[in-house]
């Protein structure tokens, strides 16, 4: 599962060695707060997906990891089986325009961003630990 990090400037999304593999992705994804333009909560990531698969592991309903190619920029998603996620919309200044998330610390994120953030990277969880 990502690891979530976020200070006053940034959210870093942490991927796994399966997860690098898997979304074909050497670095963690980074992303300045100030281009996130919208994030919220999702029951079911798979009807967020769009567009066609670019570099990618895609098997439905079991997982979906990388880069998908849009008509308004790339989205990039790390999704496993039936799990709640998160949506995050950026914008043009982004390396993505939307990233889609499994993960069991959604609330805590959107508690998280609506925060200042220090100037260390925290999980997310720990930003916010009642949100769980």
């Amino acid at each position: 599962m990502v690891t979530l990090l976020l200070d006053s400037a940034q959210l870093e999304i942490v991927l796994s060695g399966a997860e690098r593999l898997t979304a074909f992705r050497k670095r963690n994804i980074v992303v300045e707060r100030s281009s996130i333009t919208r994030a919220q909560l999702t029951d079911d990531p798979w009807t967020w997906l769009r567009g066609t698969r670019g570099c990618s592991t895609y098997v439905p309903g079991v997982t979906a990891a990388g880069t998908w190619r849009t008509g308004v920029g790339d989205d990039f998603a790390v999704i496993r089986a039936k799990r709640p996620g998160v949506v995050i919309d950026l914008d043009e200044s982004a390396e993505f325009s939307r990233i889609i998330l499994t993960t069991r610390h959604g609330v805590a994120l959107l508690r998280a961003l609506r925060l200042d953030g220090g100037d260390e990277p925290t999980d997310v969880a720990e930003l916010a630990p009642d949100a769980d």
